[in-house]
């Protein structure tokens, strides 16, 4: 009998012809988190069983930040025995008043239904536990008997939830605008389980915004890259940008420096092989975020925009932030570049013409230049 985390995905049943791309991509990223743990890795149909580790509880934790993870249980691996599967089923009853055994027969080969193993397992548990009661509807627990093809029985009492979606990398790679609030590591987060690998863009304007504000950007990707398998962060120099964008004193200062933040992540996304830029915007949160605000920064993008907060409240993103554990990061006290120069009364219903005619005046292509080729790349 060797103990073992059974893993079970849930989506990628529903890819056809290309399921194994998928199998192969979630196995890759389970190897990836628990890189630094010793431990063996079997691929069975439907399943991923994890066997010869000690740290169980390091490894539960990792496996919890892989997407494409359905649901995973602590127990056991047996030979597809009925007498061992009925002693070890016996063996894990413990602290308990009221059962039931539940069989999944996958492997077909075995001459008894799921039915009759369950019955002969009950009986046999009954009879060597007679103060126990059988309660099909509501027992204090359940004994899960998964007989797979490979000849192993895989016997447990509980399932822990995974985080569902899809492995990480089979979408592509996204370019995430990472600005330090709240909002932009949760759209990352929601994309990540999309299947989109993150790449970070952070625009730094030093020395209007200091050195712990880069320093919190740094811990938030630290975090994404828990969820990402590593996370490469690229800091923008923005100041002189900003400074020039701020000389003009227009009502319109956000939405421009929003239109060449999103310039310069294009740039950088395609650079990089990212055929996506995600932002953390929520409809209507601000002057920026409004349908005629989006519309104009999207016009300037070669790339699809993803918005995974477009229709969320704060009070959902915040929830989802401190599930993640960025929140308590994200609220440190560190202004970021979309903090300051903001005008008094910012325009919401910007005009394209309006602003098109302004970044004539400005002509600010070498200083986006400048910006690309001073980029600091931060691999994390």
């Amino acid at each position: 009998m060797k103990k073992a985390i059974i893993i079970r995905y849930g989506e990628i049943h529903l890819k056809g012809a290309n399921r194994s791309y998928f199998e192969r991509l979630l196995a890759d990223n389970i190897k990836y988190a628990l890189k630094n743990y010793q431990y063996e890795l079997k691929i069975i149909r439907g399943r991923y069983i994890i066997t010869g580790f000690d740290e169980e509880d390091a490894i539960i934790a990792k496996l919890s930040k892989v997407f494409g993870i359905h649901s995973y249980s602590l127990g056991y691996m047996i030979p597809t025995d009925l007498q061992t599967i009925k002693q070890t089923a016996l063996n894990i009853l413990e602290h308990c008043r009221s059962f039931k055994v539940s069989t999944n027969r996958a492997d077909k080969t075995f001459p008894k239904n799921s039915q009759q193993i369950s019955a002969e397992v009950g009986a046999f548990i009954l009879t060597n536990k007679p103060e126990l009661k059988v309660d099909l509807h509501n027992p204090d627990m359940t004994v899960f008997l998964d007989l797979r093809e490979d000849g192993n029985t895989y016997v447990y009492s509980s399932s822990i939830s995974g985080l569902g979606g899809l492995p990480v990398g089979c979408s592509g790679k996204g370019m995430l605008m990472l600005s330090g609030g709240i909002d932009s590591p949760v759209a990352g987060f929601m994309m990540a389980k999309r299947g989109l690998k993150l790449n970070g863009a952070h625009f730094f304007s030093f020395p209007y915004t200091s050195e712990l504000a880069k320093d919190k950007v740094i811990q938030l990707s630290k975090i994404l890259s828990e969820y990402n398998n590593g996370f490469d962060l690229y800091i923008v120099p923005f100041t002189k940008i900003q400074e020039k964008i701020n000389s003009l004193n227009t009502s319109y200062t956000v939405i421009l420096m929003r239109r060449y933040m999103m310039r310069i992540a294009n740039i950088l996304a395609q650079k990089f092989g990212c055929k996506a830029v995600i932002t953390g915007e929520s409809l209507g949160q601000v002057a920026s975020q409004t349908l005629e605000s989006l519309a104009v920064t999207d016009h300037i993008s070669k790339l699809p925009v993803f918005r995974p907060l477009i229709g969320m409240d704060k009070a959902e993103i915040i929830e989802i932030s401190q599930k993640i554990e960025t929140y308590d990061v994200s609220i440190l006290p560190y202004d970021d570049c979309c903090t300051i120069f903001i005008p008094k009364h910012p325009v919401t219903k910007p005009s394209l013409k309006s602003i098109e005619k302004i970044e004539k005046i400005l002509e600010l292509d070498d200083l986006i230049i400048e910006s690309i080729n001073n980029t600091e790349l931060i691999k994390i």
